[in-house]
């Protein structure tokens, strides 16, 4: 892919991104025309005869011909903390890039370092029993005791109990919505749309303002699948949202997970039906941790050689604490300047070190694994 020009603004590509989106039609053929032409804006600025050169039918070359940005959208972004990622742009989500059917772009409400970390996403019944929910609630909160950052879908039952649990643990969550970023749903969780919005990230394909349309759950199910590293599922019944989650999850090459139940509540039957399949029976939250363990430590290989600066322990034996480690990236060494013996905040740190977020994310979450770096409310300071 060709860098964009050095003179093409920010404020240039995130119009250009929004004309993209509102446009509507595949995802796929969207991202392969900005793929192509080296951003959003020069795919925009090269016109109908270049849309069409690139295997656009007329309806789609109509359909952005005419498209413009959403007033809305651009004023949603203006507000702390809202962020729009393109496809094409170095903080879009690796684990989500490389599974099937990548949205065009995700609208993020919170912090978007969040959607590099390791995830695990918890779902299920929307009207779970009473044990179902407590399941939901003691995985949920095993993970974030673990590490793991939490997703789920904010509907009601499984989700809800998800989401919470994991914010009152002092951990980090992220809710994939069906609607715009900036629309709870069900409306009885706009509390909980708020605080995760505050304390995690709400993460959207949708423009802001959009409502909930039956047909955008199913959708919004592959990017919380493809998000995150495994599902489990506590209770479904054998037709499912949460069993399209699943589904999603195992198509994308992810570990899935089904807590089993009685042979006498319905609930478990969809559990039951994952398990006949091949899903992996999940006993405690423990048993699905040390499952997932070899798995993100090889995440973690993944992000030292992406970074091209790996962390080693004994680099740091007899290092002056003042100091911090040896190492040779510089900006590493920019990072942990940057980090005090009082927590900060993901974004304080990258406003002090001028790195995007998702290195600092990155970089973050390797020192977190060293044991140099601890984290507590979504807040970071250097291991005492």
């Amino acid at each position: 892919m060709s860098p964009p020009l050095q003179d093409e603004s920010e404020d240039a590509e995130t119009t250009a991104l929004l004309r993209l989106i509102a446009a509507g039609g595949s995802s796929a053929a969207r991202c392969s025309l900005i793929e192509r032409l080296g951003g959003a804006a020069r795919a925009v600025a090269a016109g109908p005869a270049a849309w069409r050169g690139a295997g656009w039918t007329q309806e789609q070359v109509r359909a952005l011909s005419t498209a413009v940005a959403p007033p809305d959208a651009l004023a949603w972004l203006q507000a702390s903390a809202h962020h729009l990622i393109g496809w094409h742009q170095e903080d879009y989500p690796p684990l989500l890039r490389s599974s099937p059917n990548p949205p065009l772009a995700l609208f993020v409400a919170g912090d978007p370092a969040l959607l590099w970390q390791p995830m695990i996403a918890v779902v299920g019944s929307r009207g779970p029993t009473p044990g179902g929910r407590d399941n939901a609630r003691d995985f949920a909160r095993a993970f974030a005791t673990s590490g793991l950052v939490v997703g789920s879908g904010l509907a009601a039952g499984v989700d809800t109990a998800a989401h919470t649990a994991t914010l009152d643990a002092g951990g980090r969550t992220i809710a994939v919505l069906g609607t715009g970023p900036d629309v709870p749903y069900p409306r009885g969780n706009r509390e909980l749309h708020a605080r995760i919005a505050h304390d995690g990230a709400v993460v959207s394909e949708y423009l802001p303002g959009t409502r909930a349309v039956a047909f955008h759950f199913p959708a919004r199910n592959r990017i919380l699948a493809g998000l995150s590293v495994a599902t489990v599922v506590i209770e479904a019944a054998e037709r499912s949202g949460a069993l399209i989650t699943a589904r999603l999850a195992a198509e994308a090459g992810r570990d899935v997970f089904a807590v089993p139940g009685s042979i006498h509540n319905p609930l478990a039957r969809g559990c039951h039906r994952l398990i006949r399949d091949g899903a992996v029976l999940a006993g405690s939250a423990q048993e699905v941790i040390d499952a997932l363990a070899p798995g993100v430590a090889a995440l973690a290989q993944d992000l030292r050689r992406q970074l091209g600066a790996p962390i080693h322990p004994a680099q740091a034996a007899g290092a002056d604490a003042r100091r911090g480690p040896d190492l040779a990236d510089p900006d590493y060494q920019t990072l942990w300047h940057a980090l005090g013996h009082d927590p900060s905040a993901m974004d304080q740190l990258v406003q002090r070190t001028g790195l995007t977020a998702a290195a600092v994310s990155s970089m973050l979450l390797l020192m977190e694994l060293d044991g140099r770096v601890f984290s507590q409310h979504g807040r970071y300071f250097r291991s005492r």
